[in-house]
């Protein structure tokens, strides 16, 4: 009798310790991460015409020399902030906006790589005409130039990775200021795989990109 008691106890404890257990185990997400949010903070929204992402691309070696550079507008964005400190952030390049800038005084070269790169051979940006990158984590930080990292999620070409940027992060006057620091990624890992033909020089893998974000309060 007394076996046959412990034995119903003891499984209506298994039983109890299991449901609780699956309760606190916290789904797979993937490999993006969980958006920061800030429910009662200040809004601020992105200055569309005095923000944008710059980047780099290279040939061969990567180097200064070897490659060009250009910008992305902003579609849009916004961020929240509360008690003067960064919340929370999500921000929407317009892939359509890409540009050369070392071709600008060259308007037929201009033209022929800012359409290769808006090509399915590249960002594909009929089909994907936006990217976003949207914050996940703020950490201060008082290592090196910058003030804050920044984890968030990068999205390209539909295709979402976590990333993590270095930033200084300025609250100022209705104001905020985000610059990030250049950070490689790698295309292919978001869908941009084109490979040149030997004879014009191997496209790298990386690209730089900088993020340069201005935000005024909402009135």
């Amino acid at each position: 009798m007394k076996r046959k008691l412990f034995s119903v106890v003891f499984s209506a404890f298994l039983a109890a310790f299991i449901t609780v257990s699956c309760k606190k185990e916290k789904p797979l997400t993937g490999e993006s991460n969980d958006v920061a949010t800030a429910k009662d903070g200040a809004q601020f929204t992105v200055d569309t015409l005095n923000s944008k992402v710059e980047w780099k691309g290279y040939k061969i070696f990567k180097s200064e020399n070897t490659g060009h550079f250009g910008t992305i507008k902003f579609e849009s964005g916004d961020v929240t902030v509360k008690d003067a400190k960064l919340q929370s952030g999500k921000f929407v390049a317009d892939m359509t906006s890409l540009t050369s800038e070392d071709l600008k005084n060259d308007q037929g070269q201009l033209e022929k790589l800012n359409g290769h790169l808006k090509s399915g051979d590249f960002f594909e940006v009929e089909k994907f005409p936006t990217a976003s990158f949207e914050i996940t984590k703020i950490t201060p930080s008082s290592e090196g130039d910058y003030n804050t990292v920044l984890d968030g999620n990068l999205t390209i070409k539909g295709i979402t990775k976590p990333i993590q940027f270095k930033a200084n992060v300025s609250v100022k006057e209705g104001v905020v200021s985000i610059a990030t620091e250049p950070k490689d990624i790698s295309r292919e890992e978001f869908g941009v795989q084109f490979q040149s033909p030997v004879e014009n020089g191997v496209i790298k893998d990386e690209i730089t990109i900088q993020i340069n974000v201005k935000a005024l309060e909402k009135k």
